[in-house]
């Protein structure tokens, strides 16, 4: 069993800053990959960026530049730090974990960017 569990997300002000947690336990031995999704109502669900295991990070573009992942493998938690954020970043947000063939998701948390 993997137990994915997110947690920072709230309301913040356009231009704001949030930062999403997501600790990774259970049985994680060959965690590889780990990534944020988000979700926003009526839209599917797409991804924010990922961070392999040795550092290499990838972003979609709507977010270079404002949004940067980083893990802490002693801690098994990848981390999303969101500055200048849009009202079009209100969405459940996902963390998600790739152990061997397998992926498996966090329960999301929910960031609304609103004045």
């Amino acid at each position: 069993q993997v137990q994915l569990v997110e947690s920072g997300g709230g309301l913040v002000q356009p231009g704001g800053s949030l930062r999403l947690s997501c600790a990774a336990s259970g049985s994680i031995f060959n965690l590889n990959a780990m990534s944020w999704y988000r979700q926003a109502p009526g839209k599917q669900r797409e991804l924010v960026a990922s961070i392999t295991r040795l550092g290499t990070t990838n972003y979609a573009d709507s977010v270079k530049g404002r949004f940067t992942i980083s893990r802490d493998n002693a801690k098994n938690t990848v981390y999303l730090q969101m500055d200048s954020l849009k009202p079009e970043g209100t969405a459940a947000y996902f963390c998600n974990a790739k152990i061997t063939v397998y992926a498996y998701w966090g329960q999301g948390t929910q960031v609304t960017v609103s004045s």
